[in-house]
């Protein structure tokens, strides 16, 4: 079992012990689940709170913090501090390498750069090049022509259809799927009929793309996904979409044909964009927003259908304010029967009827 004294700890990431130093830490655990022996972390005043009462050992707390019962490490960044205590109490897994596998196919006209593993089951057809320091994962499929970039890790099952492009240090998710047919069709003569399919699917360099996630194929030309952007699992890119550089895409955000991000966008998780719409650099598109036209640089959006943040919380407000309302006019409406009852019983008739 792995075991460092705090002080050992303190020195990895740069901090100051505050408290015992020669105290073991056997471990690591979030503040939910850590248990005597290990270390925690708190990264914020409210999360400080909760550490009073901890079974931990010792925590790693930002600068400033002070006063607890066993030892802390105090840091400026208490997130990159913890994770590299995690990484030596829990290191990554070493992927298998060793080659291109016996059980795996590729074309004697695929190109495979140095150093580059292609495990169990791979399937790499004609014309296919492939960097170097690459990871292909058991039952990758990659058709005709597709061009892979260095240091870029397929996990199994993920597919590449003909003529994808992937850049440099790319990470493709389990049973993603790049360059599907886009969901495009002509009405001839009463029937569907598929629309060119022509196009292809063009990732830029430190893309991530989510597990089960599906770009889908322009229709003459790339649908286009720029350097940085990072997309979580289950999205849908539909044909000739052109996404920005460095935007982040939440899980279940759906965005149909045509449409374009600028840079630094966020979606978050079951965003829907329609076809031929814009999306301006350094949005933010909050959560289940249903966006119904172009948003522009910077604009932060709610709601379905979507408005300006300020305008959907005056929007929230007012529903949540419904019963109330609801109550006040059917006030008003009685009192206003009572006013038009009185009104009647003293109006023209009554006084005609006493002036006689």
């Amino acid at each position: 079992m792995q075991a460092l004294l705090v002080s050992q700890i303190a020195a990895l990431v740069g901090g100051a012990v505050q408290g015992e130093g020669d105290v073991m830490v056997t471990g690591t655990g979030t503040l939910d689940t850590v248990q005597s022996g290990q270390l925690t972390f708190a990264d914020g005043s409210a999360a400080v709170g909760k550490l009073c009462g901890s079974p931990a050992s010792a925590a790693i707390v930002p600068t400033g913090h002070t006063g607890f019962a066993f030892p802390t490490i105090a840091v400026s960044d208490v997130h990159a501090s913890f994770a590299r205590v995690v990484a030596v109490f829990h290191p990554p897994v070493r992927r298998a390498e060793g080659g291109i596998h016996a059980s795996s196919y590729v074309s004697p006209q695929a190109q495979i750069g140095r150093d580059t593993h292609v495990l169990p089951g791979a399937y790499i057809a004609e014309g296919a090049v492939i960097g170097s320091g690459c990871w292909i994962g058991p039952q990758v499929t990659i058709l005709e022509d597709c061009r892979i970039g260095d240091g870029v890790t397929i996990f199994p099952h993920a597919v590449l259809y003909e003529r994808t492009i992937v850049g440099d240090r790319c990470i493709i998710h389990a049973q993603a799927v790049l360059g599907a047919y886009g969901f495009g069709y002509r009405t001839i003569q009463g029937r569907h009929e598929l629309s060119a399919q022509l196009g292809w699917v063009e990732l830029g360099s430190d893309v991530e793309i989510g597990a089960c996630t599906t770009i889908d194929r322009g229709t003459y030309g790339p649908t286009q996904v720029g350097e940085g952007t990072k997309i979580d699992n289950h999205v849908m890119i539909a044909h000739n979409c052109r996404i920005g550089r460095h935007n982040l895409l939440c899980s279940q955000v759906g965005i149909a044909g045509s449409s374009s991000t600028g840079d630094y966008v966020v979606m978050a998780g079951q965003v829907g964009v329609p076809d031929h719409v814009s999306i301006g650099h350094r949005a933010v598109l909050g959560a289940q927003a249903g966006i119904l036209r172009d948003v522009p640089d910077g604009q932060q959006v709610l709601g379905s259908p979507a408005t300006p943040e300020r305008q959907q919380m005056q929007i929230q407000a007012t529903l949540m304010r419904l019963p109330e309302m609801r109550r006040e006019l059917r006030e008003l409406r009685r009192l206003v029967q009572q006013l038009t009852t009185a009104n009647g019983a003293h109006g023209p008739a009554a006084t005609q009827k006493d002036a006689a």
